[in-house]
């Protein structure tokens, strides 16, 4: 497995350009399997969670034709998904215990093709994602399911129904899916307590492009009007508020400057909150934000994290890694998921003062300065937060099972880099 080394102690300065969302491409992508029409999907990242997903829909049949262009200031794809007719309805383990978000041909293949045998899925070790409003909402729309041998086997009898569906909680997952089921359901199927990022409402708005009758977008009800046939489209995803939300941090935690092309700053706005709150300036510009902390004295600020537009539970631990450095105590609240403080023995082993309480809180108490140490990843989000104390740390460390990062930031090093970090990758012997 590869590792990345940080020398510690230089401020960023210059510009990143944020890359397409991870979060938005991977729904979209499925979104193609409703139709069998070609559908062009632009600005998606290269990383390696499109690389597994691309592997499972040629597996299924669909076919792919890849093209790299600049877009916007930087290198980005533009892939072409076309499924005439799948050559398999199953997702197998070997593709889905990759990465969880393959359960997003769920809804898709089941609404268009009445069967589907999905493995249960892999992703990130950040506490247990059951699966279980996905599955009760389609059966509440007249889908058959079984859980057989670690898959789950999908069938309807015709198309799905409509149905007035009351997710327990806002679940970002759920709401892709079933939208995407009921698109070409029979009747209107009505969705409360839908999740309200940003990325739902750009899959709406690729979907009503398809064809779809959708209402509701940025709100927590979703009314979808089902329809016979969806057609084929050329999208433009939006660009990763995580990805722009984590470079902010960097120069926050560097005391640097950093303008973040690319982002919509109001998808941003809690945590532009904290950071102002803490002492940084963020300033919008006319196609991003500038993140100033050069003058700035870091002061702790409890996050709570919260679905949208509450602060983001992937930004968590990267905000952890700022407040490590500042001044004062920080209570950091995760009441998304019940394992996500898997990084804070990783900064603890760098010196950082932290207390967990329970698997739903942690008080940090900032320290002065933090030192270099071997530090090992565990998801995707922790694995950016060992970088920035990474960079700021004395010393050399080495943060180990990158591949984690890979799934979910473009181009990493080259774009810390380009704005003065000490970074490198050290490629470990196949």
């Amino acid at each position: 497995m590869d590792k990345i080394k940080i020398i510690g102690g230089n401020p960023l300065f210059g510009k990143v350009y944020i890359s397409g969302a991870k979060n938005t491409a991977l729904p979209i992508i499925c979104a193609g399997l409703l139709t069998d029409e070609p559908v062009t999907i632009q600005n998606i990242p290269f990383l390696s969670d499109i690389k597994s997903l691309n592997a499972l829909l040629l597996q299924l049949g669909t076919q792919i034709e890849e093209k790299t262009e600049e877009r916007n200031g930087h290198l980005t794809q533009t892939i072409t998904y076309h499924t005439p007719e799948p050559t398999s309805l199953i997702a197998p383990y070997d593709y889905v215990r990759k990465m969880r978000a393959s359960y997003y041909v769920l809804g898709p293949l089941l609404a268009k093709y009445g069967h589907v045998e999905l493995s249960l899925p892999g992703g990130c070790a950040i506490g247990a994602r059951p699966m279980d409003i996905h599955l009760t909402s389609l059966e509440q729309m007249g889908a058959h399911i079984e859980i057989k041998n670690g898959y789950v086997v999908a069938d309807t009898a015709g198309r799905l129904k409509g149905a007035h569906i009351t997710f327990h909680s806002a679940s970002v997952g759920a709401t892709c899916n079933i939208l995407m089921a009921a698109t070409l359901a029979e009747g209107t199927t009505v969705i409360e307590n839908a999740a309200k990022e940003p990325e739902i409402a750009d899959l709406i708005d690729i979907l009503n492009k398809m064809g779809a009758n959708i209402e509701g977008a940025n709100t927590s009800t979703l009314t979808v009007h089902g329809v016979d046939k969806l057609h084929g489209v050329t999208h433009e995803i939006i660009n990763d508020r995580i990805e722009a939300g984590s470079y902010a941090v960097a120069a926050a935690i560097t005391k640097g400057r950093l303008e973040l092309i690319n982002v919509r700053a109001e998808h941003l706005q809690s945590p532009i909150d904290i950071l102002r709150k803490t002492g940084v300036t963020v300033e919008p510009t006319d196609n991003g934000i500038i993140v100033d902390a050069q003058n700035a004295t870091l002061v702790g600020q409890d996050i709570y994290t919260d679905y949208y537009p509450g602060f983001p539970t992937d930004l968590q631990a990267q905000f952890m890694a700022l407040m490590c450095i500042a001044n004062g105590a920080a209570m950091v609240t995760e009441s998304i998921w019940e394992n996500r403080f898997m990084h804070v023995p990783e900064l603890m082993r760098m010196g950082a003062n932290i207390n967990v309480h329970g698997h739903a809180s942690a008080i940090v108490r900032g320290v002065d300065k933090l030192s270099a140490a071997p530090v090992m990843s565990t998801d995707l989000r922790a694995s950016f937060a060992l970088i920035l104390a990474g960079l700021v740390a004395e010393g050399e460390t080495i943060v180990n099972r990158v591949y984690h990062l890979d799934r979910g930031y473009e181009c990493l090093e080259e774009k810390f880099k380009a704005v003065g970090a000490n970074i490198e990758r050290i490629k470990e012997p196949d």
